[in-house]
């Protein structure tokens, strides 16, 4: 039964309230999906503007080649927080996958041996993850926090506590080749945005995903196999880390089980960043990139500013802080 219209309400006064709460929902909405472009779109004019060098093309590439590591992790990772879970594993991968890939091109004096050495190394991680996650119910967390900590030691195990040189000039070019003036680096993850982009966006995993993230007790009830998919994701995380890792590897010129420190957390900045949502169901190829090229952006800039390093630690832990408040605030407005 409809209320009865209160005295001091009138047909022409309810009609504004409607007209208010719909406008505030459509500009909600708006910020929600393009309020990180517009931050990210003042944020580059600001730094255009005050940082000496920001807009050249020396230092425009020199920040697209920097973003590449997290930019190739973060479009699996993606994947990853879209279930509702996290990896933490993926900084020692990147460096397993480098001194597996290092170790396998020095004894077998073959780079293409070398490197599906390492991107299957990083995929047999991301197996584990998966039958941990999905088949053992160990919560995610806590599951790639153990891998974590195992795979730095095997990466210390294989290389002797030290890093493998790599004598192979051929697997340089890599990581150092480049395409009409860009490096492979940057067009691999160009490649990647737009395949993992397609994959979310125009495939049914992509929308099998989102569903387990959303609802994963709906979706098992809907006859989506749940663990199937979340071991696929975990497995697809360690082959594209994997791969990040020898790429890594092919730039330094060598691999060591000491590189990439803290790498997990930004990865994670940048997706939760660009919108995806850590308790999964919400994520879009867009604003990941739009993410990783914030924190890009913003590193960048404090190096040519040389802004100290423990400055540059109290940034960054800044940034992943408003970006898990924002993402609280998306869950508070859609009702999660």
């Amino acid at each position: 039964m409809n209320r009865a219209m209160q005295p001091d309400e009138t047909p022409s006064t309810q009609a504004p309230r409607s007209l208010v709460t719909a406008s505030r929902a459509r500009a909600w909405d708006l910020i929600n999906k393009s309020g990180i472009v517009v931050i990210f779109i003042v944020l580059f004019a600001v730094l255009s503007a005050t940082v000496p060098d920001f807009l050249t093309t020396r230092n425009i590439l020199g920040l697209l080649l920097s973003v590449t590591l997290i930019g190739s992790i973060a479009v699996t990772m993606m994947f990853v927080l879209a279930l509702g879970e996290v990896d933490l594993s993926v900084a020692s991968i990147v460096a397993f996958a480098g001194v597996a890939a290092a170790t396998t091109i020095t004894h077998s004096h073959s780079v293409l041996l070398g490197i599906v050495a390492g991107i299957l190394s990083g995929g047999a991680v991301g197996l584990v993850n998966g039958v941990l996650v999905a088949r053992f119910k160990i919560n995610s967390l806590i599951a790639t926090l153990a891998m974590m900590e195992a795979v730095r030691g095997l990466a210390y195990l294989t290389s002797n506590g030290d890093a493998v040189m790599i004598s192979e000039e051929s697997f340089f070019d890599l990581g150092s080749g480049s395409f009409l003036g860009i490096s492979y680096p940057i067009w691999s993850n160009i490649v990647g945005f737009v395949l993992f982009g397609f994959l979310l966006n125009k495939t049914v995993f992509g929308k099998q995903v989102l569903a387990v993230g959303g609802n994963s007790e709906a979706a098992l009830l809907a006859g989506l196999p749940v663990v199937r998919i979340k071991i696929m994701v975990f497995v697809l995380q360690g082959l594209v880390t994997g791969f990040a890792g020898v790429m890594l590897a092919s730039r330094m010129s060598l691999g060591d089980p000491k590189t990439s420190v803290g790498l997990e957390l930004g990865v994670i900045s940048a997706c939760v960043l660009g919108g995806v949502s850590l308790t999964g169901g919400v994520a879009t190829i867009s604003g990941v990139l739009v993410g990783v090229l914030i924190m890009g952006a913003v590193q960048n800039a404090m190096s040519l500013m040389n802004v100290p390093t423990f400055y540059q630690y109290l940034i960054r832990g800044g940034i992943l802080l408003l970006a898990v408040l924002f993402d609280q605030l998306r869950r508070s407005k859609r009702g999660v």
